[in-house]
């Protein structure tokens, strides 16, 4: 070891007591040895006697024996380290002093002190050398006696306030800070006097008297100080400034809540109330959040930059207060704001930058244009007193701007307006986010109100209610759909059909479906020949688009649908199913049953022909069509009890249909369904048998006349005698292209439902045409004449023949049975 670390002895204390002495004549020759120095050093008398100090250490110090000879001889001394030889060869590290000593002759000699280092503390220090030490010493340090009282301290104590050494001797730490918590540091001390055990790292957070209006934190150790019998004599502490890193830490908390609590709805005044409530009251005291209209619409902003001198339309979106009296102060949530042009505000709207004032003037009023009826209060009223305005910019537009303000405390810093800006980044990201899905759900709803029906057409048939619940979170849209399609005769086709996936794509193959199923109900097919013709559309479609069968995510292939015609008239219900579950039906009585149904191949993956069940339906039965999400447990995914829950929400009693379709939806569905759900509950009717007549006509052209008369006296006991010409010529002209052209029976039927329906069944198989005869023709028209009077007619095919009807409106040209 080295002399590194030499120190001037005149400023340094040194202890004699263990200390090893021998002398050295003014060369450097030991002239007198010691027992002690011969134990350190393990030379005897005899052997160091007479030799030079140089020869017992080792060549790097020995060098430096001649210098420090001559300095010691001219000066007072020295004192360092060295490293000595033992005499058995290992090294011996040294604290050394070398004091010159004067006799009475005026001779002179050189005292050397050694003190071995290896297990030493180090030197020990003088009063005078510690107290330079704790003087300039950055830290402040005090001691306090066992009643916590202070005995002293250290000048930079005095940068944390409470007064100079002198004033806080006697005093304890209650009385020089009382703006602190003092109870927690004297616990502190307490706790420190009874156990001895130091406590480190203490951190306290407060304002000192030193800075009234700005929180300081700061860290404390303390240490208890014994006295030689070990009984406490008090306490000493230590305090360091670490308001720096306190607010640096406070800065990260405040970005890493911001990051958990901003956004976490796709809403833009919920965001715009978050990024409020994140900055209140840590950061600030009082926070406004103001929005362009067109960001809370989720339109497109305008575009180019906007002008110092323009007048923005803003609403408030969000604001929140640490004080009770502020909120009653403002404008409410979504009220107009205008602020005043060429005001901060729409400065920082028009520039994109910040703006910050460390003091308002406090007689000054609001930047908001006043509305009647109300007075601005002033800065001063309200307690601001700082203010920063930040503006929300995304991807370089302005969506709004930001307002902080604080009250009774220290004013906003530079790195506080650094601080807003990043925390209202974030924000600005999230509101963005929220105005594009705004748009983009409009987008979405608009598209599912265009497909699935705003509301089920009015008709006689049966009473419904319909529930539809996406799983969709994002657009709202799934791949389930319902109808109801008023058909000929006073009948009803239900329909209910589910497409695999969710949000749009679905949607849109849900609505090509949909269209395809009105279509093909606009035939009066019956239902198996309906699915049959939709699984050849679902096939096709797959084939143009090149894509297999098996596996098509938001296309029509794999879909499921059912397909049931009710009618009023005798009770009968005919349904078929392609790759959908069965309806449930609830009797009059109350007792739920699923139909017996073949389900049938899903829709364009091929297989056996669709079948059709037929039965009849007692006044009052209920049929709930619903797709399989229903059925699914919300837990495990599984649809294996699906039924059994099915029936028991099915057998509450409600009030209505409406009330009991939603409490079968509530009861089996969560908010968030694991699958799109559609419930379609159609409760049956019977028209009553006075609005039915019927006729059983021979195959002769003669009885054309009585079928015109029976039909008259028919309307005038419905009091329909304004419809008895247009009828008659109906009758006539049906009837009599009946006779001529089929074989077999011929029926009369008059119907008097929202419609006066008019059929005529014939044995014949094949289809009408209507034709426009030229004007020499003696024939054909007939239906022409038909399709002029009537409001619709068309013909559909029964098991043993064919019925063509025609429909004239009885509640006007504005409510049509399709309408």
């Amino acid at each position: 070891m080295s002399g590194h670390g030499e120190q001037d002895v005149a400023r340094q204390g040194f202890g004699v007591a263990d200390a090893v002495p021998l002398l050295l004549d003014p060369q450097g020759v030991v002239t007198n040895w010691t027992g002690p120095a011969e134990r350190l050093l393990g030379y005897t008398a005899a052997e160091a006697v007479g030799g030079k100090l140089s020869d017992l250490l080792t060549a790097e110090d020995a060098e430096r024996v001649p210098d420090l000879v001559r300095r010691c001889r001219a000066d007072d001394g020295w004192a360092g380290l060295m490293t000595a030889r033992h005499r058995d060869g290992h090294r011996v590290p040294l604290m050394v002093r070398v004091l010159r000593t004067v006799e009475p002759r005026g001779h002179s000699s050189l005292l050397v002190l050694l003190s071995e280092l290896a297990g030493s503390s180090g030197w020990d220090m003088s009063r005078a050398m510690l107290e330079q030490m704790v003087a300039g010493s950055a830290i402040g340090l005090a001691i306090v006696d066992t009643d916590l009282r202070y005995v002293w301290s250290n000048p930079a104590l005095e940068q944390f306030g409470g007064g100079p050494a002198q004033q806080r001797l006697g005093l304890r730490f209650a009385d020089v800070q009382p703006g602190l918590d003092a109870e927690s540091v004297e616990a502190q001390m307490r706790r420190v006097l009874e156990t001895g055990e130091p406590v480190t790292g203490f951190e306290h957070v407060g304002q000192v008297r030193s800075a009234p209006l700005r929180e300081t934190a700061h860290m404390l150790s303390f240490t208890r100080l014994d006295d030689d019998r070990g009984r406490p004599m008090g306490v000493h502490y230590s305090v360091v400034d670490i308001t720096d890193r306190h607010r640096a830490r406070q800065r990260l908390a405040l970005l890493d809540r911001a990051g958990q609590h901003i956004g976490r709805t796709l809403d833009v005044m919920h965001t715009a109330q978050e990024l409020a409530d994140v900055a209140v009251p840590e950061f600030a005291d009082f926070v406004t959040v103001d929005l362009l209209e067109t960001v809370l619409r989720g339109a497109e902003l305008p575009p180019g930059p906007l002008a110092e001198t323009d007048r923005v339309p803003l609403r408030r979106a969000g604001h929140r207060s640490a004080y009770g009296d502020l909120p009653r102060t403002v404008r409410d949530i979504g009220a107009l704001v205008s602020y005043l042009p060429g005001s901060p505000p729409v400065r920082c709207l028009a520039t994109g930058r910040s703006w910050r004032q460390e003091q308002l003037d406090p007689l000054a009023l609001g930047w908001a244009e006043s509305t009647p009826g109300r007075r601005e209060a002033t800065f001063l009223e309200l307690g601001l007193q700082s203010v920063m305005i930040v503006p929300i910019r995304a991807r370089g537009v302005a969506l709004g701007v930001t307002v902080f303000f604080r009250r009774r405390r220290d004013p906003f810093r530079e790195d506080d307006l650094n601080l807003a800006e990043d925390l209202v980044s974030r924000a600005a990201v999230c509101v963005d986010n929220a105005r594009r899905y705004t748009r983009e759900r409009d987008a979405a709803l608009v598209l599912q109100r265009s497909l699935l029906p705003r509301r089920l057409p009015e008709q006689d048939a049966v009473e419904v209610a319909a529930s539809y619940r996406p799983a969709d979170e994002l657009t709202g849209l799934g791949g389930d759909w319902y109808d109801l399609i008023p058909l000929s005769g006073a009948r009803v086709a239900l329909v209910i059909g589910e497409v695999p996936g969710h949000g749009i794509d679905a949607a849109a193959a849900m609505g090509r479906l949909r269209t395809a199923v009105q279509t093909l109900a606009a035939l009066d097919l019956p239902p198996e020949e309906v699915l049959a013709h939709l699984d050849d559309l679902a096939a096709r479609t797959a084939r143009d688009k090149g894509t297999m069968p098996e596996g098509i995510y938001g296309h029509s292939v794999g879909s499921g649908c059912l397909y049931v015609v009710y009618d009023p008239v005798d009770g009968r219900c005919t349904m078929a199913a392609a790759g959908h579950p069965a309806p449930a039906l609830v009797a009059p009585d109350g007792t739920v049953g699923f139909v017996e149904l073949p389900a049938g191949p899903p829709l364009g993956v091929g297989g056996p022909p669709f079948e059709a069940v037929q039965l009849s339906l007692a006044e009052g039965s209920t049929l709930a069509l619903h797709t399989d999400g229903l059925l699914t447990d919300t837990t495990t995914g599984s649809t294996a009890t699906g039924q059994d829950r099915l029936r028991q929400a099915l057998q509450g009693a409600t009030a209505s249909l409406e009330q009991r379709c939603r409490a079968v939806v509530d009861a089996l569905v969560p908010v968030r369904p694991y699958d799109d759900v559609a419930l379609l509950l159609a409760r049956t009717r019977l028209l009553d048998a006075g609005q039915v007549a019927f006729w059983d006509l021979p195959a002769d052209p003669a009885v054309v006349a009585e079928a015109r008369r029976a039909a008259t006296r028919q309307l005038g006991r419905w009091g329909l005698e304004e419809l008895v010409f247009t009828t008659e010529l109906i009758v006539s002209e049906l009837v009599t292209n009946a006779i001529r052209h089929a074989a077999g029976p011929v029926r009369l039927r008059l119907i008097r439902e929202r419609a006066l329906v008019c059929e005529v069944f014939d044995g014949g198989a094949t289809t009408p045409h209507l034709r426009h005869p030229r004007a020499m023709d003696e024939g054909g028209r007939g239906l022409l004449l038909v399709s002029q009077l009537a409001q619709r007619w068309g013909t559909r095919f029964v098991p043993d023949g064919k019925v063509i009807w025609a429909e004239q409106s009885l509640t006007g040209p504005d409510d049509l049975l399709f309408g």
